[in-house]
């Protein structure tokens, strides 16, 4: 008989999130029979994030794109997803909160979790301090021609309603987006900044690889990244900036485009 990897914080966080699978989470609750400490976090992540999965759970429901969804089997699936997606950010968005040593190290994941996206948070830090600082060029294609850019970038990454989120809710205005490469693919990077001059990037990328949908947070050196992952779709938030704002435009983000 093999002997029993060690729990580790990924193995909580997916013990809360439900990804284990019965022998995995059999595993995960004798070490929680014997380590008060964790059980206690667990049981923190848990109510804390049933106190948040009716917020998230709620722009599921009230996009107004749902109301085609009953239209078909297909469509239902669709719908069931993003109830699914928005549920899991619930829970991201708590573990997001927590102090520093309690989220996974940027980047960090099984061998057996690897996939095509999962460079998606680094390619998108890399694009923010890259482009965020830049003064005369940071972008292609600057604000005044937003319906241009969002069919041109539309265009590049198959997606003939994309739509370039509006952050002014949140004070944050557009200055404009770029093409750029994400795994390797045509990729598209919108690029926000308030009145402070503080900017933030919303990294969209295409990966036909893709099979799973995921809610993920990443951060370094005071850098934040959220990022998901919704069919064969990546995006990902990335900016210096408080993750409770960071959350907001995740949120707006997630909310506007296209299912």
């Amino acid at each position: 008989m093999s002997e029993r990897q060690p729990i580790g914080e990924p193995d909580l966080h997916a013990y809360v999130d439900g990804l284990l699978d019965e022998a995995e989470r059999r595993h995960v609750e004798d070490h929680l029979a014997e380590d008060p400490e964790a059980a206690r976090l667990v049981a923190d992540w848990q109510a804390q994030n049933e106190s948040l999965r009716d917020a998230f759970a709620g722009h599921a429901v009230s996009r107004p794109s749902d109301a085609r969804l009953v239209s078909s089997p297909a469509a239902a699936g669709a719908g069931s997803r993003r109830f699914a997606m928005a549920a899991a950010a619930a829970g991201l968005f708590v573990l997001g909160g927590l102090a520093g040593h309690f989220v996974p190290p940027l980047f960090e994941a099984p061998p057996q979790q690897v996939a095509a996206m999962d460079a998606l948070p680094q390619e998108a830090r890399n694009a923010y301090l890259i482009y965020a600082s830049e003064v005369r060029h940071p972008v292609e294609v600057f604000a005044d021609e937003e319906t241009h850019l969002a069919a041109w970038l539309g265009k590049r990454l198959a997606i003939p309603d994309l739509k370039v989120p509006s952050l002014q809710s949140i004070g944050f205005r557009l200055v404009g987006g770029r093409l750029l490469p994400v795994a390797d693919r045509p990729g598209a990077m919108f690029m926000y900044e308030n009145e402070a001059g503080r900017r933030v990037t919303v990294l969209v990328g295409r990966n036909g690889d893709n099979r799973t949908t995921s809610f993920r947070f990443a951060s370094a050196s005071g850098i934040e990244t959220f990022y998901w992952i919704d069919g064969d779709l990546g995006y990902a938030v990335t900016g210096d900036i408080s993750r409770d704002v960071l959350q907001q435009i995740a949120e707006e983000c997630y909310r506007q485009f296209p299912t």
